[in-house]
C-alpha cells in the first residue's frame, strides 16, 4: 500500500488532511463497538495511542490527532452515553484553544487506561 493512504507519513509527520478519510473507513459496526460505552471508547483510544507512540508520535501529535477525531465525532456521531454527551457539549462550546486542551486531556485520560 502506498503512503498516500496513510495519516502518518514515512518520515513520522502527521498528514491531518487524511484523518477524515481514515475515520470514514471505519465501518458502522466497528464504530458501534467502539462507542457503545465509555470504557470501550477509552480502551480503543488507549490502543491507538500505544500504536502511535510505538511509531514515534509525540504528545503534541497525539493531541492534534485526538482533536481531529473529537471534532469529527462531535459533528457526525450521536453520543451513545452520558460521558460522550458531556464531551460533545464541552467540545461544541469550547474555543479552538479549549478544544486543543481538551484533546490533550483526552489523550492523558486514555494513556492512563490500562487494560
Amino acid at each position: 500500500m502506498s503512503e498516500h493512504n496513510h495519516v502518518v507519513k514515512k518520515n513520522g509527520d502527521l498528514d491531518m488532511s487524511k484523518m477524515d478519510d481514515a475515520i470514514s473507513r471505519i465501518d458502522d459496526g466497528e464504530k458501534d463497538r467502539i462507542l457503545k460505552n465509555f470504557d470501550s471508547f477509552k480502551s480503543y483510544l488507549h490502543q491507538r495511542i500505544q500504536l502511535a507512540q510505538s511509531i514515534g508520535l509525540n504528545d503534541e501529535q497525539l493531541a492534534q490527532a485526538a482533536e481531529k477525531v473529537a471534532g469529527y465525532l462531535a459533528a457526525n456521531e450521536e453520543p451513545r452515553n452520558s460521558e460522550e454527551k458531556l464531551l460533545q457539549e464541552l467540545w461544541k462550546v469550547g474555543t479552538q484553544e479549549e478544544q486543543h486542551k481538551l484533546a490533550h486531556l483526552l489523550v492523558k485520560l486514555a494513556q492512563g487506561k490500562a487494560e
